[in-house]
């Protein structure tokens, strides 16, 4: 029997009983509906999380102080700290691979303007953070050189602190006060959002770290160094690089490293890896759906070889095969299967934007889940409608005839 000519008697015998196969078909759509809201929901989360990290700079290495392992005994990061500047100049210096290097001495205090006060991160930094961070100003200038050598009180604040003490004006030009010393504002920063941990980055105020030092922290040990590769494709040999750089500065062997070196790939992999079982579990559960609708549409099927096992044996009567008998309904399983498919699949990509709307999460349905739902669809009515249709071929079609 030609393909066209099942695929027209499958969707006949399913026309007559309309509310059945709605209900046998529901089973489907709100499992495929299910899995790619889910999934959709599941991917928006990683794409947000992959452009949070790539906007904390371009290429990053993030060199922190302590060690994961110091003569045998683990430490783990930050466990203490020998970073210094002079760590930062010697990797600047000596550095092959490296776009840019900036030291980062961080601490958090009171900052004062116009009878406002605002809580916030001061980062001292060299020139070379621009590059590294890749963060253009939306107004204003980055400070020079000179204001670094000289240890200059100007500074750069984030759009936050720029909403806070000064709302609705530019800054540029103003002052600032944080620990009774005046700061003049050279640039505000543009606005970059939450990172991958749901920090506000533009609650910053960035400063020449020779200021930082010497002004504010006191301290002649420094937070961390973020490093910029050249390229892409050399952020592995620049992370050995940097390694190796450290290492001697520290006057220490392979092995009893007392820092950490970090690309964005294994910080972009840490913070997605959650985020991605999680998406594959909810997935799962929602998958259940389907089992339940595969188990509706064996169900339905059986009942329908009953109710036509005279027009059956009619039509082996005439000629027809056990294996045509088989494909007939084999196909009907799958016509309602893949039906509910795609139907699920318009309720998933219409719930997903549902989700985006009023939750304001990010979404995203990959094409590959579009071809998974419809694929699992099919399949579900081959497996579930393998056995109804065997019962049917496998009728006697004598018997089959004196059926009332």
């Amino acid at each position: 029997m030609k393909s066209s000519v099942l695929i027209r008697v499958a969707g006949e015998s399913i026309k007559k009983n309309k509310m059945r196969t709605l209900l046998t078909m529901l089973g489907i759509v709100i499992g495929v509906g299910a899995v790619i809201i889910m999934v959709a929901v599941g991917q928006g989360a990683q794409r947000g999380i992959a452009n949070q990290i790539n906007a904390l700079g371009t290429n990053l290495l993030v060199i922190t102080a302590g060690a994961s392992n110091t003569s045998g005994v683990s430490q783990g990061a930050q466990a203490f700290n020998r970073l210094t500047i002079d760590d930062a100049e010697k990797l600047k210096r000596e550095g092959t691979l490296f776009a840019g290097v900036t030291p980062v001495v961080m601490t958090r205090v009171q900052v004062l303007a116009g009878g406002t006060n605002w809580r916030t991160t001061i980062n001292g930094v060299s020139t070379d953070w621009q590059t590294v961070r890749d963060w253009q100003t939306s107004s204003g200038d980055f400070f020079t050189d000179n204001d670094l050598r000289g240890m200059r009180k100007v500074a750069l604040i984030g759009q936050t602190v720029a909403d806070n003490l000064f709302p609705g004006v530019d800054p540029v030009g103003s002052q600032i006060q944080i620990r009774n010393e005046p700061f003049d504002i050279v640039g505000v920063l543009a606005k970059k959002g939450q990172n991958a941990v749901g920090q506000d980055q533009d609650d910053i105020v960035v400063m020449p770290y020779t200021t930082a030092q010497t002004r504010l922290s006191g301290n002649t040990r420094i937070w961390q160094i973020l490093v910029s590769a050249t390229s892409q494709q050399d952020i592995t040999a620049a992370q050995q690089e940097a390694a190796a750089i450290m290492r001697e500065s520290h006057k220490i062997g392979d092995g009893d490293d007392d820092f950490t070196v970090r690309n964005q790939t294994e910080i972009a992999n840490a913070a997605q890896g959650t985020t991605k079982i999680m998406t594959w579990l909810l997935a799962s559960i929602a998958s259940v759906s389907l089992i339940v609708g595969g188990i509706g549409i064996m169900n339905i099927m059986l009942v329908s070889v009953t109710e036509r096992t005279r027009e059956i044996g009619i039509r082996m009567a005439i000629g027809a095969r056990g294996s045509d008998v088989l494909t007939q309904f084999l196909v009907e399983s799958i016509v309602m299967s893949v039906l509910g498919g795609a139907v699920g699949l318009v309720v998933g990509v219409g719930g997903a934007s549902l989700v985006a709307r009023f939750t304001g999460w990010s979404t995203e349905v990959p094409i590959a889940a579009v071809a998974l739902a419809i694929g699992f669809s099919a399949a579900v009515g081959v497996f579930f409608g393998f056995y109804p249709a065997r019962k049917a071929a496998a009728l006697d079609p004598i018997q089959a005839l004196r059926y009332e």
